[in-house]
């Protein structure tokens, strides 16, 4: 596809929003508060901001100025810069295809209780809400869902860049930051709240600058940005030449941490208020908060609203591992980008049914998590750090970086020594220690 030719996002606000959107996902919404309540409270989230500054946001960057530099898809992008690194994209491409293979399932349980939230059936079951979780995990029902976000998610990519995933990106994430207000402002003046709030704003630095807890920080900063499946290299291939990749890599983490604080703000206040020990996971998300929701004037619009929250969260980023996938097949085997889409969302279900039916008794669902998770994503980032600061022509990086030398001069080398020195260091120390 040439230059011409191919789609861009409009403007800056929508780069933003739209690599935000990528980010910010189901573990923005219960992983990152419980970590931060659990490791020092407001002084690990000043830990988790250091890391994305050191790990986060270089490793990003290099995504970025990969992209948008060669404005191909993750496979074509590699391949155009060097043969011999184009295994990197497909590494991409393929950690893309493994997290489609569980991720629609999970992202399919929000649309469940958003629907039954919505119906008052939840709240009208004879069973507990324990027991409503496990019969809906022991029904055909998580696949049927997850088919459906998929459809979903196929109906947006399939409109094209800027009519599906830039105009969606413009919907979705500044209603999902007015969800989370109203939530945040709810919860605020239930009983017992302010326990809520001492548990995820506590600041205790002799826990948080523990060796476990900066290792948690630094894995939690690396993934919490999507960064080593090549979504970050396919968004960045739409970005227009005059893009400020240090300045959208920095609103972009701040986003993500924005929505992570609220989160939190939402989820412990509730929890402690009904008195219930805050736990990690669906049961936190689809077991304690709609016990807590039932003890709420009007608690099926709560749950409905918190449940809209949830589904939002998934589809930002479920639209960008599809995208990376269907950007693929787009340009590598010359289909329009229906057939494309059609192509992914095909893929996606027979993964789906996979998972879902576990042939020959195998855990797919954990297989895909923990290869993607502990093995693809962080190989695939400090590789792409390693490639984009050593192995490709010296300058590329400052050049990208600073539009030519027009602008971000000062901040450039700081970010190509971080990418040549430290990044690939604390990423692999991660990657041994996910390992181990």
């Amino acid at each position: 596809m040439s230059e011409n030719k191919r789609a861009s996002f409009g403007g800056k606000l929508s780069v933003i929003l739209v690599a935000a959107g990528s980010a910010i996902g189901l573990g923005a919404i219960w992983r990152f508060p419980y970590i931060a309540g659990e490791n020092g409270g407001a002084a690990f989230v000043l830990v988790f901001l250091l890391s994305v500054l050191v790990v986060g946001i270089p490793a990003m960057l290099a995504e970025f100025a990969i992209g948008r530099y060669t404005r191909k898809n993750a496979v074509g992008a590699f391949r155009s810069l060097s043969k011999r690194w184009s295994w990197l994209g497909y590494g991409g491409v393929l950690c893309a295809l493994f997290i489609s293979g569980y991720y629609y399932l999970i992202a399919g349980w929000s649309l469940e209780y958003l629907v039954n939230s919505a119906t008052g059936q939840l709240y009208s079951s004879s069973l507990s809400f324990t027991e409503q979780f496990k019969e809906f995990q022991a029904s055909w029902r998580p696949l049927i869902y997850g088919v459906i976000f998929i459809l979903m998610t196929y109906f947006i990519v399939s409109r094209g860049v800027e009519k599906g995933i830039e105009k969606a990106s413009k919907i979705m994430m500044p209603l999902l930051f007015v969800i989370l207000i109203v939530m945040a402002v709810r919860v605020a003046f239930m009983p017992g709240a302010s326990e809520g709030y001492r548990f995820f704003l506590s600041c205790d630095f002799a826990q948080a600058f523990k060796p476990e807890t900066i290792m948690m920080a630094i894995g939690q900063a690396f993934f919490s940005l999507s960064v080593g499946m090549g979504c970050m290299v396919t968004y960045s291939s739409y970005f227009k030449r005059n893009n400020n990749l240090v300045n959208t890599s920095l609103n972009v983490s701040l986003l993500t941490l924005m929505v992570s604080v609220l989160a939190g703000l939402v989820i412990f206040p509730a929890v402690f208020s009904a008195g219930i020990e805050p736990s990690e996971g669906p049961s936190l998300v689809f077991v304690t908060l709609p016990e807590i929701f039932n003890g709420m004037p009007l608690a099926p619009l709560w749950s409905t609203i918190f449940f809209v929250l949830v589904m939002l969260a998934s589809l930002t980023s479920t639209i960008s591992f599809h995208e990376v996938l269907t950007a693929y097949f787009a340009e590598e085997f010359k289909l329009s980008r229906r057939a494309a889409a059609i192509t992914t969302t095909a893929i996606s279900v027979v993964l789906s049914l996979l998972t879902f039916s576990k042939l020959f008794g195998i855990d797919y669902l954990d297989i895909f998590d923990k290869l993607t998770a502990n093995v693809m994503m962080p190989l695939g980032a400090m590789f792409t750090c390693v490639f984009a600061a050593w192995f490709l022509e010296r300058g590329f990086m400052k050049n990208e970086l600073t539009n030519q030398n027009t602008i971000n001069r000062y901040v450039a080398p700081v970010i190509v020594f971080m990418l040549k020195y430290i990044t690939p260091l604390l990423i692999f120390y991660i990657f041994v220690m996910n390992l181990i």
